[in-house]
């Protein structure tokens, strides 16, 4: 195959960058039900370690951004990546052991779920940071600009939840964004762009430790390096973009978005599943 037949995948990669940060999510979710479409024929491990690896490029990018933002928790964000480790490298190791129908079937469930949950919940505002909870971090952070975040949550709740997210991410290659971001934002009371930013830290250790693991297990071997190259060039530049327009956006309807986007793709995926 060409080369000029794969440069479609830059525009996608942009596309998959600045709407993947921009939310926090990382972009997976995006662009596993494309390259599902694109590439009805391959194995499901392909699709999914160039996902991930998509994943990581999109994810880095947009840590340097969000650092210099100094929206990241890192505190918190290097805890959750470490419990995300063992979860990712049994997702990668588990995906060559689920056929196609049923690896999309999943996919499309695991979207719409999370799509329910973020459309009907709504967070609460009683959480102060100066609240001696029993078992919560409390964490204090300024921004770039001088907003200040102030906020608390049960550690070992989220411990849980990256373990979770490791696995689901790794499994899938839809980078775990958008089970963490929601866990951030609705469950342990994370300021959503503190979340989005935080949630992009993670993305990048995890991903990168998912996608080693599909190379050592030869995922690549199938094909699609090409295609990783490409289209992490387009993410390495959306990431940017996504980032820069993160300050100009309130929270909710990057919450919105992430929601709206999880059920067009859930029923696209279970659509193309099932006929």
């Amino acid at each position: 195959m060409a080369f000029e037949q794969y440069f479609w995948l830059i525009g996608l990669g942009i596309l998959v960058g600045t709407f993947g940060t921009l939310i926090g999510a990382g972009g997976g979710f995006i662009l596993m039900p494309i390259l599902l479409i694109a590439y009805p024929h391959a194995r499901a491990e392909t699709i999914t370690c160039i996902s991930l690896a998509v994943v990581f490029a999109n994810s880095f990018s947009g840590s340097l951004a969000y650092a210099k933002m100094k929206r990241i928790d890192y505190k918190s964000g290097i805890i959750f990546a470490l419990a995300t480790v063992p979860g990712a490298v049994l997702g990668a190791l588990t995906t060559d052991y689920i056929p196609r129908q049923i690896f999309n079937i999943t996919f499309g469930i695991v979207m719409i779920i999370a799509a329910v949950y973020l459309f009907f919940h709504r967070p609460t505002d009683d959480q102060k940071a100066d609240k001696k909870l029993s078992g919560h971090t409390i964490r204090n952070l300024i921004d770039k600009t001088g907003n200040c975040y102030a906020y608390s949550y049960n550690m070992k709740t989220g411990i849980i939840i990256s373990l979770f997210a490791g696995y689901i991410s790794s499994l899938l290659g839809i980078g775990g964004g958008i089970i963490h971001v929601p866990a951030l934002a609705r469950l342990l009371n994370f300021p959503v762009h503190i979340a989005t930013a935080t949630s992009h830290f993670v993305l990048s250790i995890m991903a990168f430790t998912g996608t080693i693991v599909h190379i050592v297990t030869g995922s690549f071997a199938y094909g699609g390096l090409r295609r990783t190259i490409f289209l992490s060039i387009g993410v390495l530049i959306g990431a940017q973009i996504g980032a820069m327009f993160s300050k100009k956006i309130q929270g909710i309807w990057i919450i919105r978005g992430l929601a709206s986007a999880l059920v067009f793709v859930g029923i696209r995926i279970l659509v193309m599943a099932f006929f």
